[in-house]
């Protein structure tokens, strides 16, 4: 008996180890897949936003992830004067987008068979949800970073998200780019955009995130993931146009939560959300007294008529 236990053992320890072997390929690929969102949530080696777990080795990041990512130059001014096509075909500069509103840009290529199009649609599906609406209160420029793409991939592109974005004036409000490679680089480097082209897959390895900017072209936020809060998105918007947008909700939420560069998001700032609180619990208790005041003046007031017990 001790013999055939053992001998099982064996066999079950020996199958452990082939299953290990078989999946370990498939568990490295999920750990990276799983940091891809997280890429360009901070800047540093071997790659932006992406953290190893303790112990594991550089060379276990693929070498394209290793130099990409966001360098955020928050209030630094892009290239306006940069030549882009649009569209249409026709020569414009990236200056011609702004003056007016503020503007959420996004650095995409064409073709990119996953990261770039699931990044366009978390933009879509978050100004799906709010108020302000693409073309009157901000513009979205996607500015492809392939200088192969053509004005006809941009125009594709552009009608496949007009019919999901169906806003008055949308038209208007979403612009697709494409340029050289000198203008694309010029930009890009301005941004703080990092990407390299993996030439084993034949494709661009880069972050998946979204800057939101200044009328004046100055970069006011950064955005990462592949899905972006309608929250976070409006406040960016709101932060960028110098309060000229949003409500005086909106300048609330601005005093509570604040941006943090390192995430990407705006979180709640605890002290100034208490000091809210308390204002307004300090208001609330003096507008009590003060209409409990009135009401008791005004029943002491003279003409005011008592009734005497037990009479009608």
């Amino acid at each position: 008996m001790k013999k055939a236990s053992s001998a099982r053992r064996r066999v079950a320890q020996a199958l452990r180890q082939r299953v290990a072997q078989a999946f370990r390929p498939a568990l490295t690929a999920a750990l990276v897949l799983t940091a891809l969102p997280a890429l360009a949530q901070m800047t540093g080696a071997p790659t932006a936003g992406y953290k190893r777990e303790p112990g594991m080795p550089s060379s276990a990041v693929p070498a394209p992830l290793r130099d990409i990512g966001f360098d955020q130059h928050i209030g630094d001014t892009v290239p306006l004067d940069a030549p882009l096509r649009d569209e249409t075909g026709r020569s414009v500069q990236l200056g011609d987008y702004f003056g007016r509103r503020p503007v959420v840009m996004v650095f995409a290529y064409y073709d990119c068979p996953m990261l770039c199009t699931l990044s366009i649609n978390g933009v879509a599906s978050a100004l799906n949800i709010l108020s302000l609406d693409a073309g009157k209160d901000f513009d979205v420029v996607i500015v492809s970073f392939d200088p192969r793409d053509t004005p006809q991939a941009a125009a594709a592109k552009k009608a496949s998200y007009l019919s999901r974005y169906k806003r008055e004036n949308a038209e208007n409000g979403w612009h697709f780019l494409v340029g050289d490679r000198d203008a694309i680089q010029r930009l890009t480097k301005a941004a703080g955009f990092r990407y390299a082209w993996d030439g084993e897959t034949g494709q661009f390895a880069h972050p998946a995130g979204v800057m939101v900017l200044t009328p004046d072209g100055r970069l006011a936020r950064y955005l990462f993931g592949i899905e972006y809060g309608p929250r976070d998105l409006r406040l960016a918007l709101v932060d960028a146009s110098d309060g000229k947008l949003g409500s005086p909700v909106d300048a609330l939420l601005l005093y509570c939560y604040h941006y943090d560069p390192m995430t990407g998001r705006y979180g709640l700032a605890i002290m100034r959300a208490i000091r809210v609180s308390g204002a307004a619990t300090v208001l609330a208790i003096g507008t009590f007294i003060f209409v409990m005041v009135r009401r008791e003046r005004a029943a002491r007031a003279p003409g005011t008529r008592h009734s005497a017990p037990g009479t009608r």
